[in-house]
């Protein structure tokens, strides 16, 4: 299990709502009862009397086709991944005109087979090109396909049609959704709108504090200036124009062929796991334990982070007791301002660095 918010949607405060009648509240409880949902009862009584309210507000029925489409593609796509929960991903984006012979889909071929061989799976929006080349190169059984439907160019490539992995979308919304829902990295290769699209969504995400940080690596063919180009213009008028601070530029990396990219997501998870939110508090998960040494100068260089108190490395807050698979890992809490996220990037950079007991 895991939420792409680091906790935000699990410390969302639930403000039980009500049907406003008792008699069809405890209908709908017993309903829910009846159903067999084993967890979270008052959840899914709260959506049964969201849709009742929806029909009570006289709601279009263009706009309950569309919640009703949107709810139904999150829950099937949900139950496809499920079983897949324990297993790191990494989605990969990129066109799907490049033809697979060209030397960028070469290259997500290649990347797509050592991540797998490093334990990950991948996930890509089903297609041809770029996507087909980074599925054939995962293979049938470690791939996800999120497929689009759309009424010309987009079609599920040749290694994942059919699997019961591929799941196909009406709606970017929720295909995009499920993309950075499930992913643990993401690797983008040149690619049109929609490459720039989805790079943009999970930098923005990130950038805001709205989605776990996470490793993103731009990889092109051999000697291509794809990303160069991209990233010049980034300096060039979002910096310059102050649109974007120096610190949005940690949450990417550049990498100069596959391996590199290979390599900028495997030490990411070096040490540094996860982490989530517990009130202000930010509670880091590790698989190894830090010298005292390395938590003294992790507090040295990283003091304008906090805004009150100091790195503390200790063991599962009582909190964290809805996690009971990471208790066992040690964590280092903090509280820190909630801005300028991309030196959050760094700070993970820095854990992985750091010298374990």
């Amino acid at each position: 299990m895991q939420d792409f918010t680091a906790g935000g949607i699990a410390g969302t405060p639930n403000r039980t709502q009500t049907s406003g009648s008792e008699s069809l509240d405890a209908r709908i409880k017993q309903l829910v009862t009846d159903s067999g949902c084993e967890k979270s009862h008052d959840l899914i009584e709260e959506m049964i009397i969201t849709a009742l309210k929806l029909g009570r507000d006289q709601t279009t029925t263009a706009d309950l086709k569309l919640f009703n489409r949107s709810l139904k593609e999150l829950r099937y796509a949900a139950r496809v991944f499920a079983p897949y929960r324990h297993k790191r991903k990494i989605v990969v984006f990129g066109s799907a005109r490049t033809p697979e012979t060209d030397p960028e889909s070469i290259a997500a071929e290649k990347f797509s087979r050592r991540m797998v061989e490093e334990g990950y799976m991948i996930i890509t929006g089903g297609g041809d090109g770029i996507m087909g080349a980074a599925q054939k190169g995962a293979g049938r059984e470690q791939s996800f396909g999120l497929n689009i439907r759309l009424p010309f160019e987009q079609r599920a490539n040749e290694t994942i049609h059919g699997d019961a992995k591929l799941v196909n979308f009406n709606y970017f919304f929720t295909r995009k959704l499920n993309f950075v829902k499930e992913t643990h990295g993401v690797a983008l290769f040149p690619g049109g709108f929609g490459t720039m699209d989805e790079g943009f969504e999970v930098l923005t995400l990130m950038q805001t504090g709205k989605g776990r940080i996470i490793p993103v690596v731009l990889v092109d063919k051999p000697g291509g200036r794809y990303w160069e180009t991209w990233f010049s213009f980034l300096g060039e008028y979002l910096l310059k124009l102050g649109l974007v601070s120096a610190d949005d530029f940690h949450f990417f990396r550049i990498a100069k062929d596959e391996e590199e990219a290979v390599q900028e997501i495997t030490n990411f998870y070096k040490n540094y796991r996860s982490y989530r939110w517990v009130g202000a508090r930010m509670v880091f998960r590790l698989t190894h334990k830090l010298t005292d040494a390395a938590v003294t100068k992790l507090n040295a260089d990283f003091g304008d982070m906090l805004e009150k108190g100091e790195i503390v490395q200790t063991t599962a807050l009582p909190e964290e007791s809805n996690e009971p698979e990471l208790a066992e890992h040690p964590r280092l809490v903090l509280q820190p301002f909630r801005r300028n996220f991309g030196r959050f990037r760094v700070f993970i950079d820095a854990i992985n660095a750091a010298e374990t007991a």
